[in-house]
């Protein structure tokens, strides 16, 4: 009986830190996400030429659409708000990126897990599919919302 009560406080205790922990990651991947978003925007002749030798088509439309995504989806992941809509064009962005940019990481995931867990992708991909699953946590703009919502 001692073992489960210790237990039940324990699972207490991590359950308390799941929304500061959504906090770190929501700040510091959706800042992440708009620097490197803003950074496309601002530098869009030379994302666009970068595209162009990935092949992609209609590489500058391609570079307005990721650099946007990435800037405001990030912006709007940092907040909290709209996250998990927010974590999905942010989750198809990188898979994009993973299959344009590190094709070979992608086609190692099984055979060199390294090279794939190593990508520039990774992080901001494992940082939205967890938003998208998890959702903001309580410390977000959604929360609130909802919060004001359910008040009326």
């Amino acid at each position: 009986m001692q073992l489960r009560s210790l237990l039940a406080k324990f699972d207490g205790l991590a359950a308390f830190l799941q929304s500061p922990l959504l906090l770190v990651i929501r700040l510091y991947w959706g800042i992440s996400f708009a620097q490197t978003g803003w950074g496309k925007l601002m530098n869009l002749d030379r994302t666009t030429e970068f595209f162009t030798s990935l092949h992609l088509p209609m590489p500058r439309l391609n570079a307005i659409a990721a650099g946007s995504t990435e800037c405001f989806g990030g912006v709007l992941l940092a907040l909290g708000l709209f996250a998990r809509p927010a974590a999905v064009p942010l989750t198809f962005c990188m898979i994009v990126a993973y299959a344009t940019a590190d094709k070979e990481a992608l086609l190692g995931i099984f055979s060199a897990p390294d090279k794939f867990l190593g990508a520039d992708p990774f992080l901001f991909l494992f940082a939205a599919l967890l938003v998208l699953a998890f959702g903001p946590g309580k410390l977000s703009l959604d929360a609130l919302l909802a919060r004001k919502t359910a008040a009326k």
